[in-house]
């Protein structure tokens, strides 16, 4: 019989989130090995290498802000409250039966939450450089990585081989080629999907354990999303303006932003953000010689506004609006995440540059600025 317990308040939760929470318990229960990360750059090859799934355990809900704001200032980061909420709370199923939460120094509300989220749930840290610039900058994230390698060696009683490492790398850079291929159909005239399918598709995709399992989740909802295009089925209207969305994680404001743009005459055809296209089209190199080297390389060529510079991210948004024949810019940033705020300035400048409309928008978690979202974005794109 096992042993595992489920928080005191399960009765408590709805339906859905109890069958999440018996879903993971039953998966660890069988063996299973969970851990959860935060970010774009978690080597997840490493992670998978190790014989472990790794779950995203970003807070993407303002339901739990109020429990995070007995411990965190309320003048933080949305996403950091989340997701330290989600912990507080034991309301997460993913951070409650994970083994260890993976974080990274990506910007110092995160690293001093981890802190204090260690005392939840045990945190390992990796300590990310603050340019890609540097020559010194490959060694320390590769000796980050390395170390992160050896904690789970012995966390787990395992031995990561390089056979697994170029294994886990396969694996990842298939699916990202798949979610590549999501991301590609909405290049289409009309667009495949609504935004708010990708976006939910990309966010679910995320909870099945193990690449493998996301793998074929993604695959089978491209087929199907292929199979309905071929028979001219789509729910995007051919006047619809195209929008690219950029700036912080976006699947907090699916609802806020996502729906609010196609319900005023607008789709999103290209995702932006870390967890869009701008991240997911970069593969491991499978046959370097040094296959850790390899998969530390590829993820500090991240283009992530905590990065100085960052005029990566600017070029590769440029190529995005022209590969997707954008007829807009919409850059989000959640309240509070000063890096993506001031490099606004840059996309704004850029979009300017190529003659493409932009428009900034400052927000959180919360529905109290939804009227006045609505009432910018219908303006903006009826202004298309």
């Amino acid at each position: 019989m096992s042993t595992l317990q489920l928080p005191k308040t399960f009765d408590e939760f709805v339906d859905a989130r109890k069958a999440s929470f018996l879903n993971v318990k039953e998966y660890v229960e069988n063996g299973g090995h969970l851990i959860g990360f935060l970010c774009s750059y978690t080597p997840l090859e490493v992670i998978d290498a190790a014989g472990a799934a790794a779950v995203g355990l970003c807070g993407t809900s303002n339901e739990t802000v109020p429990d995070a704001e007995k411990v965190l200032p309320k003048n933080l980061c949305p996403l950091i409250k989340s997701t330290y909420g989600f912990a507080y709370s034991d309301k997460c199923p993913y951070t409650y039966f994970s083994d260890m939460i993976v974080g990274e120094t990506t910007c110092d509300g995160k690293k001093k939450m981890f802190e204090l989220l260690n005392e939840i749930k045990k945190t390992y840290v990796l300590h990310l450089p603050q340019s890609q610039q540097r020559e010194y900058a490959k060694e320390i994230w590769y000796q980050e990585i390395k170390l992160l390698k050896e904690e789970l060696e012995k966390m787990y009683g395992v031995e990561i081989t390089d056979e697994k490492l170029r294994k886990a790398a396969h694996t990842r850079n298939e699916l990202r080629k798949v979610q590549c291929e999501l991301y590609n159909l909405q290049g289409q005239t009309p667009p495949a999907m609504k935004a708010s399918e990708v976006m939910t598709t990309l966010a679910q995709g995320m909870f099945n354990f193990g690449a493998e399992a996301q793998l074929e989740s993604f695959r089978a909802k491209v087929e199907e999303v292929k199979a309905r295009l071929e028979t001219g089925e789509t729910s995007v209207s051919p006047s619809a303006k195209r929008i690219l969305l950029t700036g912080c994680p976006s699947t907090g404001v699916i609802q806020k932003v996502g729906i609010t743009i196609e319900n005023n005459g607008g789709v999103i055809v290209c995702l932006d953000d870390c967890g869009g296209e701008r991240t997911t089209k970069m593969l491991v190199d499978e046959n370097a010689d040094d296959i850790l080297r390899a998969i530390s390389d590829r993820y500090l060529e991240i283009h992530c506004s905590v990065m100085t510079t960052n005029e990566g991210r600017i070029e590769n948004t440029k190529e995005m609006m022209k590969k997707y024949k954008v007829d807009g810019v919409i850059e989000m940033v959640l309240q509070a995440c000063h890096t993506f705020n001031i490099e606004s300035t840059k996309m704004k400048d850029m979009c300017e540059a190529e003659g493409v409309p932009y428009m900034k928008l400052e927000t959180d978690y919360s529905t109290a600025d939804s009227g006045q979202i609505e009432t910018r974005l219908a303006a903006f794109i009826e202004m298309l």
